[in-house]
Order: C-alpha cells, then structure tokens, then sequence
C-alpha cells in the first residue's frame, strides 16, 4: 500500500505537535513549581549552622585568551572578604596570545600584595577547562572550590554569603543565580538576559525546592572537594562537563543547594558570532551528557520525578530540531494538494500552528514569570519576548547541527564564548572562516528568504492566513541570525 506524500506531511507534523506539547506543557509544570514554591520573595535555605572556624577555600579561575577581562575576574577573587590565610586563588590560564603575560603580570603583583595567588599556566588544552580544572586539584588547599568563569565579577560578601551551607554535610556544591553587567547593552543582550532569567529564576528554583536535582552552571558555584572525587573527578569527553559532574556527584548521593537570592554578575555574549559559539557548545554538550548518562540513571534508585526532570534537562536541545523541522515542512506544505487526498488542509494547517502556539505560550508564561518575580516588568517585554522567540527559531538550524555531532560522536574542541569587557566587538577569527565549506549564516538566509516566499504564498490561499504571524516570525529569526554573521563588521557594535 503506498502512502501519499501528505499522509507523510501529516505524520510529521503531529509528530512536531506531539513535541511540542511535550516540552510547552513541561516549561508550565516548572513556572507552577516555581509559583507553589513562593517564588523570590521565599528566603534562600538557611545553613544548619554557621562555621565556628571557616573552611580553607580555593577559588579557581580557569581562562583562555581573556586578555580583556582577565585582570578583572583575578582583581575581584583577590578581593573577596574571606580571611587570607583561608583563601586561595588559583588562575588556571591555557591562553596562547597576549593573554597570559596580563594575567601572569597581575597575579605577580597581587602575590606581592600577600596574596595567596597560583599562576598556572598549560602550553597544551588537554581536556579544556575540565583538563584544567582537574589538572589545577593536586595543587589546590582548599576543601571547598569556587569557581568562577573569566567574564564574571564575584561581589566581595560571596564567600560569607555561601560557605555556611557546607556545615551541611550532605551539600556537594552550591549554586547562585547568575546577574548580568550588559543586561542594556543592546537588544541582543536584553533578550539573553531574559532568556537566562528564566533558566536562572524559574527553572533553577523550581528543581531545587521540590527536590529535583539540578546542574552547577559552569561558574559561580562552590563544590566540596569530597564530592568531586567521589563522582569521579571533572571528565572531559562533553562540552558540558558541569552538567556532567553534577549529575555524577547526585547519583552518588549528594545534594546540591541553589540560592536564587545571592546573585554574580556576568558579561553577556554582545554579539551574533559569540553567542552562536555558546549555543553550539551547550546544546552539543547537554545532548552529549544525555547519551552518557541517562541510561545510568533510568537504572538508578533515584525517584520517578527525579527520572523525569532529568530527561527534560538534558534532552531540552530536542525542540530546536523540532522547529528546523517544522520549518522544512512549512513551504511544502503549502504546496501539496491536500484536498484531493481527503486530508483537510487546514486540519494539517492547524495541527502545525496548535504545536507551535502551545510552545510559544508556554515560553512566554516562563520568561514572563521570571520577570514579574524579578520586579521587572515592562511593557518593552512584549517586543523582547517576540524578539526572543524568533532568534530561538533562527539558531534552530546550529542546535540541530550541535544535536547530530553529538549523537553521531563527532568530536570538537571547547570553543570559548569571546569576552569584551565593553570593548571592541571584533570576535572575528579569518582563518576560521576560510576553513568553513559555507559561509556562516548562508543556510539561516536561505531558510530567511523561503520563509517570505511562505508569507507570499499564505496570501494565495485564505485557510493559510491563520499562520501568517508565524511565518513572519519564521522569516525575522533566521534573518536575524544570518546577516549578523554574513557581514560581521557591518553589523559589530
């Protein structure tokens, strides 16, 4: 029996709804948690105890051709209000440019202020920051370990604000909630600000008061050194080898603490190019850690509800491939005569867009909600919300890239996200460029232009103007990403 070529259409696209709804009703689970829970206006969790003689801390600074910002994050660690003969700096550098003499110079100079400060420099990038981080424990006198990425700026009462949560002996690490020093920047920065206020606000809350587990983000967190060793020691076969060790260190029994009312301000990516360099790393290395370790822990003793918000953790990479696909399916569509296969074109029509608005409700209910706890609440947030919805279509095409790398085992180096620290927006790198097969951006303007032929064509036929602000959404977000990229110094700020 054959199957027409609109059965098939229809079969993916209810597979896309099926998706869809899946992860648009997972994204309202998580804003009712958050909402049940109290939001921010419920204290952060009080420590047992408080330390009657402070634990030795080492504060670790991994970094890599940071020569913007690197005398900034060594300046700020240095200044924490922590005892000095219980402090320890660690600057963990693999820079190859100009970089390391900055940061060797400023370590020498706070070393001479009576510092206790450790330049460690690795002429080869074996493992990246995990190999860094793992390469720095031998050295390390702390028994507790605050790490801090190269854009970020602690503020000095971190420390006092974080380590009483240790006398807990079960806490494995604690995580604070990630502010933003170039929230105002520019449109790009306001909509990454928003985007990870709802990661960072909500999502982050949510797991941690109904006990769900949930990841250390990378930077501004503090691990116990026991917890570390016990979940085998930072490993570098993902990009995400945060979220590979705090899944690690929860399967072997430790509980993690996130405080969303102590906050470390960070540099967000300020341009296209750098912020395409992050998404690609995530999205790889959370679709990476999912093929390593949910089977583990699918096996594992842990609870159901543990089980599942794990898998909606690390598979959230999937509704970027849905929406690729989506957008593939969108022009044919159109073209197909559904009424002479009996199959309603506006049911298939309507399916598509049913997915879609679910996912795009949701989403806004999500990020609408970490503003609202946050006070922040505008009426510019209508236009960021539709701005940020339309780059979420428009990197869909290099997260779907990030997905297939990973599950195919394709391997590739942990690319840094570019630091400016204000300065010039030159993230330009010629000889990558001229390594590439395409231009950067070609198949988003690709994609851009046939979804205005879409826009045309909806026009032609009346059932199809119901999807009408999609597809202009569609068009926006791919063009958004690509002429950024194909002409980066046009569009560098």
């Amino acid at each position: 029996m054959s199957i027409s070529l609109s059965t098939l259409l229809l079969a993916y696209y209810v597979a896309i709804i099926a998706t869809f709804c899946l992860y648009g009703l997972h994204r309202y689970w998580l804003v009712w948690l958050f909402l049940r829970s109290g939001g921010l206006d419920r204290d952060d969790p009080t420590p047992p105890r408080r330390f009657s003689t402070l634990p030795r801390v080492t504060v670790q600074l991994p970094m890599f051709n940071e020569r913007r910002v690197a005398e900034r994050v060594i300046e700020a660690a240095c200044g924490l209000d922590y005892p000095a003969d219980r402090l320890q700096i660690q600057v963990l550098d693999d820079s190859t440019d100009e970089s390391a003499d900055i940061a060797r110079r400023c370590c020498e100079r706070l070393a001479a202020a009576g510092h206790d400060i450790e330049y460690r420099h690795r002429h080869r990038r074996a493992g990246f920051k995990a190999g860094a981080l793992a390469d720095a424990m031998p050295s390390a006198t702390g028994e507790l370990l605050a790490v801090f990425d190269a854009d970020f700026v602690p503020p000095a009462d971190y420390l006092r604000s974080t380590v009483d949560q240790f006398t807990d002996e079960s806490v494995g690490m604690v995580q604070v909630r990630w502010e933003h020093l170039n929230r105002d920047e520019s449109w790009l920065t306001r909509i990454q600000a928003l985007c990870l206020d709802g990661h960072f606000v909500v999502e982050q809350t949510a797991r941690a008061r109904t006990g769900r587990w949930f990841n250390f983000n990378g930077t501004a967190g503090i691990w116990r050194r026991q917890c570390i060793d016990d979940a085998g020691g930072w490993q570098h076969d993902t990009l995400t080898e945060d979220t590979d060790l705090s899944y690690r260190a929860q399967l072997a029994g430790w509980t993690f603490r996130y405080l969303p009312g102590v906050t470390c301000p960070a540099e967000l990516p300020p341009t296209i190019g750098a912020l395409m360099t992050q998404q690609h790393r995530w999205n790889k290395g959370l679709t990476q850690t999912a093929i390593k370790l949910l089977p583990t822990i699918v096996r594992s003793p842990a609870s159901p509800g543990r089980k599942i918000e794990a898998f909606f953790h690390l598979t959230s990479p999937i509704p970027y491939a849905a929406l690729l696909l989506l957008t593939l399916l969108i022009v044919p569509g159109f073209l197909v005569e559904l009424p002479r296969t009996g199959v309603h074109p506006a049911l298939a029509l309507g399916l598509g867009i049913g997915a879609l608005a679910l996912g795009t409700f949701a989403a806004a209910a999500f990020y609408v909600v970490s503003q609202a706890a946050q006070r922040r609440l505008r009426f510019s947030l209508l236009g960021q919300l539709l701005t940020l919805m339309a780059v979420g279509v428009g990197v869909s095409v290099l997260n779907t890239k990030a997905i297939m790398e990973a599950v195919l085992g394709w391997q590739s180096p942990f690319v840094r996200t570019p630091k400016f620290a204000g300065g010039m927006r030159s993230d330009l790198d010629p000889a990558a460029r001229r390594r590439r097969r395409l231009p950067r951006g070609l198949i988003e303007l690709t994609l851009g232009v046939v979804m205005l032929a879409g826009v045309a064509l909806s026009a032609t036929r009346p059932f199809t103007l119901v999807g009408l602000p999609f597809l202009v959404l569609f068009a926006v977000g791919y063009l958004l990403v690509a002429l950024p990229q194909l002409r980066p110094r046009r569009f560098a700020t």
